[in-house]
């Protein structure tokens, strides 16, 4: 019996040092969605990989400490469409990873479009999703030549939520940096497609207290033409050329380029979207390494990290 009990002692311990630390954005309910009463719930799905998150109300930034910290910090945003986050292969996996190389990352949890209660509601969000996008690949320009979003304007309102959510967890990195061994000024944020949206929405349009030290674009869309600001961060772009949806890239890097920012792309022939940590037995599957290369250029990163 007392075999037992030390067992049950011992894997509690385990338990508790393996549990992240998980902090909510805001007091009481977010700003903006009051009234929202949708349920946040995990699933999995045939068509995606890994663990899935839907029905975000209350944004949540979950905690990745290194052994030893190095001072650098990453806010890892997981893409999704807004309607759902890939919450494993573009979150905790990647948190993962920079938290064994001394980078302490935290994974956010943003605001998304209601999905209604059912899987067959979600189903049917993400194949008007699809069609959404299908619209939007008919290069859309207005008259002056800018890109024009086909998006719904409850879909706009969502995606200005999910930017509010990363500018508070850029204020709430900084605002508690010593708390957690960080250098505020070493502060980044690194966004997965719909997470890149966020990402870079705040790297361009963030107060001087949200706007990211350094900034990782992965497959993600353009600036909706949107001049690069003077304070622009170094900008790390990646893609796979057969990605119809970040075939922007290219032009934002010529674009951080011109505004006098530094900017490193990477394009690999195949990878499709949404690779994120899996694995499909191409030269894409170490794409993390590239990364850290960029971040040990940029002294974010102890070489051998």
């Amino acid at each position: 019996m007392k075999q037992i009990i030390t067992i049950i002692i011992f894997l509690a311990v385990i338990d508790l040092a393996n549990a992240q630390q998980v902090i909510r954005l805001y007091r009481g309910k977010a700003p903006g969605s009051e009234n929202w009463t949708q349920e946040e719930s995990e699933f999995t799905h045939p068509m995606m990989t890994g663990l899935l998150i839907r029905n975000v109300v209350d944004p949540t930034l979950t905690v990745f400490k290194p052994e030893d910290p190095n001072g650098t910090a990453v806010i890892v945003c997981p893409g999704g469409g807004f309607h759902w986050l890939a919450y494993r292969s573009e979150g905790t996996e990647v948190a993962e990873w920079l938290a064994a190389r001394g980078i302490t990352a935290f994974v956010l949890k943003y605001r998304l479009m209601d999905t209604g209660p059912s899987m067959a509601d979600f189903d049917k969000s993400v194949q008007a999703l699809m069609s959404m996008i299908s619209a939007n690949h008919e290069s859309l320009t207005d008259s002056g030549g800018t890109p024009v979003h086909n998006f719904s304007e409850e879909m706009f309102k969502v995606m200005a939520l999910s930017i509010a959510d990363g500018i508070a967890a850029m204020k709430y990195v900084r605002q508690h940096a010593a708390d957690y061994a960080i250098d505020p000024n070493r502060v980044g944020m690194i966004g997965f497609s719909a997470g890149s949206g966020v990402e870079l929405e705040v790297a361009m349009n963030g107060d001087p207290a949200s706007v990211p030290n350094f900034a990782a674009h992965i497959y993600g869309g353009d600036t909706r033409g949107e001049k690069i600001p003077e304070n622009a961060p170094p900008l790390f772009i990646l893609s796979a050329a057969d990605d119809d949806i970040a075939q922007s890239n290219p032009d934002l890097f010529v674009q951080w380029r011109a505004a006098g920012k530094s900017a490193e792309l990477h394009i690999y022939s195949k990878g499709g979207h949404s690779f994120g940590m899996s694995k499909q037995g191409l030269p894409v599957d170490n794409w993390i390494e590239r990364f850290g290369d960029w971040l040990r250029m940029q002294g974010l990163m102890e070489e051998g990290g």
